[in-house]
């Protein structure tokens, strides 16, 4: 027994073991081996862990890329270990005036609100004021969906983890520009079909995240706002950080939102207020105070030794509620990526043998991500005044660099020359648009103007100005434009206000049974919006 001891540990000498110990080693031995067990799983993530990064290499990598992406400005922060190791700005806040990032610099967030909604949510659950799985007309009671059972069994879950049934981005054109507050938008979603059963699929869905921040204000009674300032901005220091555009005004340092021209280069905008929308994306900060919140959220909700949310509620929001499959691309890209899915207010993957917890964000003329790797008590934020995808290359790049991937991919690179070719195929695969014949309106422009309803949106005019029809959608002051008649009863809607998230967009005017105009509908191939949802009949 001695000589199969002095095998098993690897001793030079050996060791007598007397019989009355026999059970005593078989204990010790069984204890032995699990330990060898635990060291040699845990060892690889140990070692990772003590991976020493150099910061300079990873500075002249993100000012490399910016001029590569012909990004006008972005801001980066790490957070390892709990301590913010990086924090800096890169070029203009506005390619036409000037003025230099820096880490204090402010950009909208957008999407990255989300996870301050689900962690609101989640202080109440700590606080028995409401569950996970209670059910949203409980507090919202004027919510009424597609369904008569999906309005009384959605839950707080359902809305936090994009499983309600719509599209993705279905009904944003209820919040955009317009002056809905968020329970009239609620009032409104009636009116919108599913795309798919009742959790039952995934739809990415800002709506469900609105009717979240109704949940939180019935419940405290404050505003989604001041509940979050209250919650968080304040215990976290977070003094520099606004939930609405229009408490920016005053404001110094605040980077300005930028489009793309014709051409595909960047153009400077303006920040529009859309309160309405604020639970689902309306916060503004910079990447030195989102460090502070991801401290936070690695942290498991403590923030220097206080408790802000739980360890279980943290739990809950980074457990995968909504699985769905990894992309044929995406696996061919990260083979190590084995899952994907929807927790509460985030997105989970794995990467690398490490689970990965992240959210993007999509301001109009802002992009944005937050990337969160626990197990390596790590963090990255990277915001950008621009439409570019320069966000998600610059963190994959920056977790190779923390996980000690010495022969990592140059992501920046590889994700240019992917959308550099996937542009090519495009535009080789789509013949330029053109008129089939020539030809004239088939009515007098009087008969196309009058006033058109949509159950979902709302009134739309069409009138008729020295001479050119002009369309204003009524709930949306600021989404107006001329048309110019493209060929039969199609004409091309040039919007007067030049916004970034806007494409070129077609008005199809169409004839009923009496030979009279009886319905208007908007065509454009528009990534963020749904103009289809929005079937307008003329009013009698």
């Amino acid at each position: 027994m001695a000589r199969r001891r002095d095998k098993l540990l690897g001793c030079r000498a050996a060791v007598y073991l007397p019989t009355h110990s026999m059970n005593h080693f078989r204990y010790s031995l069984k204890n032995f081996r699990l330990l060898l067990l635990l060291l040699l799983v845990q060892a690889p993530a140990w070692a990772q862990s003590k991976t020493t990064v150099d910061l300079q290499q990873l500075d002249a990598y993100y000012q490399q890329a910016l001029q590569d992406w012909g990004v006008p400005g972005m801001a980066i922060a790490i957070v390892r270990n709990d301590s913010v190791v990086f924090a800096k700005g890169y070029g203009v806040l506005n390619n036409e005036t000037g003025g230099k990032v820096d880490a204090n610099t402010l950009f909208g967030i957008a999407s990255n609100s989300k996870a301050y909604t689900a962690a609101a949510l989640a202080t109440l659950v700590d606080a028995g004021k409401i569950s996970w799985t209670d059910k949203v007309r409980q507090y919202v009671p004027y919510l009424q969906l597609y369904d008569p059972f999906v309005t009384e069994n959605l839950t707080i879950e359902d809305l936090l983890c994009h499983r309600v049934g719509f599209k993705t981005f279905s009904g944003d054109l209820l919040w955009y520009n317009t002056t809905y507050s968020r329970e009239e938008i609620i009032r409104r979603m009636r009116y919108l079909k599913p795309a798919y059963g009742f959790r039952d699929g995934y739809g990415y869905s800002n709506l469900m995240f609105i009717t979240a921040g109704e949940v939180i204000e019935n419940v405290t009674g404050k505003t989604w706002e001041n509940y979050i300032k209250e919650t968080f901005l304040q215990p976290l220091g977070m003094d520099r950080t606004y939930t609405s555009v229009n408490d920016l005004k005053g404001v110094r340092n605040v980077a300005s939102p930028h489009g793309f021209n014709a051409d595909g280069k960047p153009y400077a905008t303006t920040l529009t207020a859309w309160d309405s929308w604020n639970p689902a994306a309306g916060i503004f900060t910079s990447v030195s105070q989102q460090a502070q919140w991801m401290r936070l959220q690695l942290n498991r909700g403590t923030y220097k030794g206080k408790e802000i949310f739980s360890e279980a509620a943290s739990r809950d929001m980074w457990t995968v509620h909504n699985p769905f499959a990894v992309s044929q691309q995406a696996e061919a890209e990260t083979p190590s990526t084995h899952f994907t899915g929807a927790g509460l207010g985030w997105f989970l993957s794995d990467y690398e043998g490490r689970k990965l917890i992240y959210h993007g964000g999509g301001h109009e003329g802002m992009n944005s991500r937050t990337v969160l790797v626990p197990e390596e008590n790590l963090g990255i934020v990277i915001l950008t005044n621009s439409m570019s995808s320069i966000m998600a290359p610059l963190g994959n790049y920056t977790v190779d660099q923390f996980l000690g991937m010495a022969n990592g991919r140059d992501w920046s690179r590889f994700k240019l020359d992917a959308a550099a070719k996937a542009k090519q195929e495009a535009e080789a695969g789509k013949a330029k648009e053109k008129r089939r014949r020539k030809s004239s309106p088939t009515m007098n422009l009087k008969a196309y103007t009058g006033t058109y309803r949509s159950q979902l949106y709302g009134d739309a005019t069409v009138s008729l100005k020295n001479g050119t029809l002009e369309l204003q959608l009524l709930p949306a002051p600021t989404l107006s434009g001329t048309l110019g008649h493209w060929e039969h009863d199609i004409f091309t809607l040039d919007w007067k206000n030049d916004y970034a998230l806007l494409h070129p967009t077609k008005v199809r005017f169409l004839i009923g049974e009496d030979g009279a105009i009886a319905e208007m509908r908007l065509d454009s191939d528009n990534p963020d919006f749904h103009f289809d949802e929005l079937r307008f009949v003329k009013a009698k």
